[in-house]
């Protein structure tokens, strides 16, 4: 069993393995006509549950072959330019050539001395985004698993930074928008904060966080003796890609001495955009951002990670253990990025962005971004003449969400089946993958365009199949009615 494992006599081996399963992934990728087989739950999981663990193949050719046949054929590829469903991106080569050395290096970026380099290349890619970002020079922050967490442990900075004390806590309360990622509501309670502590503020037309509404909500804290721990600001909504007003959101926070935390995972492509980045205009003043690298730096999951404006208040985070990271190593000024995460163990994450910066450089993450923006106004433009569908908001990113409206109005619950139906209908078919959401408790469907592959010729036949699906339902519950 030796023979499996990596070294110095086994590197043959390894690169005719490695080689072998890039070949393999490449001829997937490179034969897909649609982004999804259709394969259903009832037909794959008997092919999985067939396989006996307790009896290996033993040779790594024999499993790839077996892999085409559990997860490589049904896979959904985010490459393929009809896929317009989630924040997942197609991912540069770059970063995919990154993914295989830290993987075979398989450093751990806890501890210096486990990581050495590695330590070095997160932390100057940490002071690159503040520095795009603006916090200025005493900014710091560390790399995570993705936008939940980071959004966990910034909140977790700001609960500390209130200075009250566990039975204080139901004192506390998170203001954010009703279109904020539900990691907020997720990190309230994991922070063990009253099932009161998260204030949604409404939203404008455009579904941007309404700053009368946040004063008017502040104002009220300070009126019950409730302690405003947060504002979350979201720079670019799951569901919209809306940018809340930040300069006006940061002026309150400052008048009600409240921790400004800016999620921006979707949105921090802006950062590297040379055309966008003022819709950013504001987050220079945040006391913690999260940025997912994941999604609109084109990077493979996961990267992502948080920041803040005061190295020091990452103290919060810090706990020491003799065996790895003893306080003595603070004075001895070794760089322990534990010393700053919510985990131990943590991958080398970073590197996939050092070699996608040192390949393409930022301009070109940013002219990436900026395409898929541009093609989202062209999307809206489309839709916004097609008397098939009703579209939401004119997108600030790359999502657009819409609902298919039959010419002849049936009821909101039929529309509302349609809209289920045909996502349902058209990723069974797997030749297109949409979203789906609800605005005003009516059912709408989304498209998260992420590939700069995708055109509007691509949308325009999507729409077509997504029309067609629900024609198809809405035709047979008229014959089923009759």
């Amino acid at each position: 069993m030796r023979s499996h494992l990596l070294n110095r006599t086994t590197t043959e081996d390894y690169r005719r393995s490695v080689t072998a399963g890039v070949e393999q992934v490449a001829a997937q990728i490179a034969s897909a006509e649609q982004p999804f087989s259709g394969m259903g739950v009832d037909g794959l999981t008997p092919v999985v549950d067939a396989i006996d663990l307790d009896r290996p193949l033993g040779d790594t050719a024999a499993v790839l072959d077996e892999l085409g046949e559990v997860y490589l054929r049904d896979a959904v590829y985010f490459h393929h330019p009809r896929y317009l469903a989630h924040l997942n991106c197609p991912v540069v080569i770059p970063a995919v050539v990154g993914e295989a050395v830290l993987s075979a290096v398989n450093s751990s970026l806890d501890t210096w001395d486990q990581s050495v380099g590695g330590t070095l290349i997160e932390r100057r890619l940490i002071d690159w985004t503040a520095a795009r970002i603006g916090l200025g020079p005493a900014a710091d922050g560390v790399f995570t698993s993705g936008g939940t967490q980071s959004n966990l442990q910034a909140l977790l900075l700001a609960r500390e930074e209130t200075k009250l004390s566990p039975g204080e806590f139901t004192r506390l309360r998170i203001l954010t928008s009703e279109c904020s990622h539900f990691s907020v509501q997720k990190s309230a309670k994991l922070l063990g904060l009253g099932p009161d502590s998260v204030v949604s503020v409404p939203v404008d037309r455009e579904k941007r966080m309404q700053t009368v509404a946040l004063a008017a909500a502040l104002e009220r804290c300070a009126a019950e003796g409730t302690v405003p721990m947060a504002v979350v600001a979201t720079a670019g909504t799951t569901d919209f890609g809306s940018i809340d007003p930040l300069p006006e959101i940061a002026a309150l926070c400052e008048r009600y001495a409240a921790w400004m935390h800016v999620d921006a995972a979707y949105g921090c492509g802006l950062l590297a955009s040379r055309t966008r980045r003022g819709l950013l205009d504001g987050i220079e003043h945040a006391d913690s951002v999260t940025v997912d690298y994941h999604k609109s730096f084109f990077q493979p999951v996961s990267s992502s990670a948080v920041l803040v404006r005061d190295r020091s208040t990452l103290r919060h985070a810090t706990y020491h253990a003799e065996y790895l990271n003893p306080a003595r190593t603070v004075e001895e000024r070794i760089p322990n990025q534990v010393d700053k995460s919510l985990q131990t163990t943590r991958r080398f994450d970073a590197l996939k962005l050092w070699m996608t910066l040192r390949t393409m450089g930022a301009d070109g993450i940013g002219e990436l971004f900026d395409e898929v923006c541009d093609l989202a106004a062209e999307g809206w433009r489309l839709l916004a003449s097609d008397p098939r569908y009703d579209v939401v908001v004119e997108p600030r990113l790359s999502t657009l969400v819409f609902r298919y409206v039959p010419a002849h109005a049936g009821t909101p619950a039929d529309i509302d089946h349609a809209n289920l139906y045909a996502r349902k209908a058209l990723f069974a078919s797997g030749e297109a993958v949409v979203a789906g959401t609800k605005v005003g408790g009516s059912q709408y469907l989304k498209f998260t365009l992420l590939n700069p592959e995708t055109t509007v010729a691509d949308i325009a036949a999507v729409l077509d199949l997504i029309a067609g699906h629900a024609e198809q339902y809405l035709g047979e519950s008229l014959e089923r009615a009759s």
